[in-house]
């Protein structure tokens, strides 16, 4: 392999850290939802997100991307404030 060429499969830097960027807002829902009471709901949204971005987990455009990292995120902060809430 000649100097300063990548593997055909390697990321660029901006899908790497688009990757690291999903994968922490997929760890960060799941440790939400382990803070949920009910096992039943647990059970719900962890199957629920588990879909969700096995679902979206081909998605190459950058637009529909940031799209999708911008509504989990929003969702993250719902399910946030409803625990704050219930906790109350």
């Amino acid at each position: 392999m000649a100097a300063g060429r990548l593997p055909s499969g390697a990321l660029t830097l901006k899908q790497f850290l688009r990757r690291q960027q999903v994968l922490q807002l997929y760890r960060k829902i799941l440790r939400a939802i382990r803070e949920v009471p009910a096992e039943q709901d647990r059970r719900y949204l962890k199957d629920w997100a588990r879909e969700e971005f096995r679902r979206n987990k081909d998605a190459t455009e950058e637009d529909a991307i940031r799209m999708m990292i911008t509504h989990g995120n929003m969702q993250l902060q719902e399910l946030q404030r409803t625990l704050k809430l219930a906790k109350s």
